[in-house]
């Protein structure tokens, strides 16, 4: 009678489990969406927002356009001509929170996944303002969009793009 429990508590354990992973690993970014992080122009562009501010990114000839999800929230405008300089790199950190809960019930795998790595992707733009003052924004880019975005802004700009080492330069796909 007891082994019965036991089993119905693990698989009902299990199930609850695999319910919960996959809002735990969209707790991230999404792969093809952009954040704005920080910078100069917080307070300017995004006075009400208290953390990071999450949208896409759309281009024309002459600017590069942030467009926050939150209808409430203008647009964050940088005209390609004005840019300065852009950098790109990335931050490796551990998948420590999903390993403690697979680990729970799952001992092997969430050991295999405390062992694996996810990335940030970060670029940071330093242009001109409208008024002559230098500023810098810093953006966290889904990892499906890396690869597109650091072209485009190389291309419509005019300017190299800073890599801060070799991984980084590496994952944006340059040679």
């Amino acid at each position: 009678m007891r082994s019965r429990v036991d089993v119905k508590i693990a698989v009902s354990m299990v199930l609850i489990i695999a319910l919960l992973m996959p809002t735990t690993a969209m707790a991230g970014l999404s792969s093809k969406k952009v954040a704005y992080i920080g910078g100069t122009t917080k307070n300017i562009v995004f006075p009400s927002a208290k953390k990071e501010v999450i949208g896409r990114f759309t281009d024309d000839n002459l600017a590069l356009r942030f467009i926050p999800d939150k209808k409430n929230l203008s647009a964050h405008i940088i005209q390609y001509n004005q840019i300065i300089d852009i950098e790109y790199g990335q931050k490796a950190g551990r998948r420590v929170g999903a390993a403690v809960a697979t680990a729970v019930l799952l001992t092997p795998i969430g050991l295999l996944m405390l062992f694996s790595k996810k990335r940030k992707h970060y670029v940071t733009i330093g242009f001109m303002d409208d008024n002559g003052f230098e500023q810098v924004s810093i953006f966290e880019l889904g990892k499906d969009i890396v690869r597109t975005t650091l072209p485009v802004l190389k291309a419509r700009s005019g300017k190299e793009i800073i890599y801060q080492d070799e991984e980084a330069k590496r994952h944006a796909g340059v040679n």
